[in-house]
């Protein structure tokens, strides 16, 4: 098993406890209402701490740190961009920002962090 499977195992058992199922949405169209689909993956969703809003980031944005496995096994085209939105407990919000380089491991990608808005 390599250090990468290891993280990913690591992340998967932490998500089962402390995650909850979050949903990409991606727009197939355009118009006033654009068809859609969302593809459920495991998050971790917290928000920022008053030293982290710097730059771009927000009172009230949040971070997602999501599964790429999820979205992998799910035949969800990656990258995940800021075109998608993401649903959390019914809510639909902008992701402002998708990192997929912050939690790598020797070049795979375990998990994206998210700066999203809404």
């Amino acid at each position: 098993m390599t250090l990468a499977d290891e993280i990913r195992a690591d992340y998967r058992r932490a998500f089962d406890e402390v995650g909850e199922v979050v949903y990409i949405r991606r727009y197939t169209g355009a118009g006033a209402n654009p068809p859609f689909f969302d593809t459920a993956a495991k998050g971790r969703v917290t928000g920022y701490e008053p030293h982290e809003l710097i730059g771009t980031i927000q009172q009230g944005d949040r971070k997602i740190v999501l599964l790429a496995d999820d979205l992998i096994d799910a035949q969800f085209a990656l990258p995940v961009t800021t075109n998608d939105r993401v649903v959390v407990r019914g809510e639909a919000m902008a992701i402002m920002a998708a990192d997929d380089s912050t939690r790598r491991v020797a070049g795979v990608l375990v998990a994206y962090e998210l700066q999203v808005r809404g």
